[in-house]
């Protein structure tokens, strides 16, 4: 149902490309992370990377994750792996943002949470040929937990079904 939800209001898959200066950016920073030049990033190379690039220092099992995905004969990360990681984590961020600014454009009252007739009033404005019964079944269908409110939970991860869906 959700999936027919997005095929019905136009809902496209959620797709980005990094700009060429992002991209020199990118590079600018493995570069200046690339302690002694040695062409990869170790692991604390990488963690200095993250922090440059994103303002957190990444977890040890997100480090972990990153080295996990070198090649073996490597010692490190290389800078088309580096770049990869880093698109990936841009796109996850930027589709997190949108999909939170969806849930506030629906949360009008700044409650935490959207009712049948918050998604009645978005569905209005922004889809106005879907059914009610449309709306009515994919807020039951968000409405996880079946309370008659949806939380940004349970939003996001019906924006990831269906978008996966789609």
């Amino acid at each position: 149902m959700v999936a027919m939800f997005f095929s019905e209001a136009g809902a496209r898959p959620w797709t980005w490309e990094a700009s060429p200066s992002e991209h020199k950016k990118w590079v600018e920073v493995f570069k200046a992370c690339d302690e002694d030049n040695k062409g990869y990033l170790s692991r604390e190379d990488f963690k200095v990377a993250v922090i440059m690039l994103f303002g957190y220092k990444p977890s040890k099992i997100e480090a972990d994750f990153a080295m996990s995905s070198v090649n073996p004969n490597a010692s490190g990360i290389l800078l088309e792996e580096f770049l990869s990681i880093v698109r990936k984590k841009k796109e996850v961020r930027l589709h997190w943002n949108e999909i939170r600014h969806i849930f506030t454009a629906f949360d009008r009252h700044y409650r935490g949470y959207l009712t049948l007739e918050d998604f009645k009033t978005a569905f209005k404005q922004v889809a106005p040929k879907l059914s009610e019964r449309t709306v009515l079944d994919v807020f039951r269908e968000v409405d996880q937990d079946s309370d008659g409110l949806v939380s940004f939970r349970d939003f996001e991860y019906a924006m990831n079904y269906g978008q996966n869906e789609a």
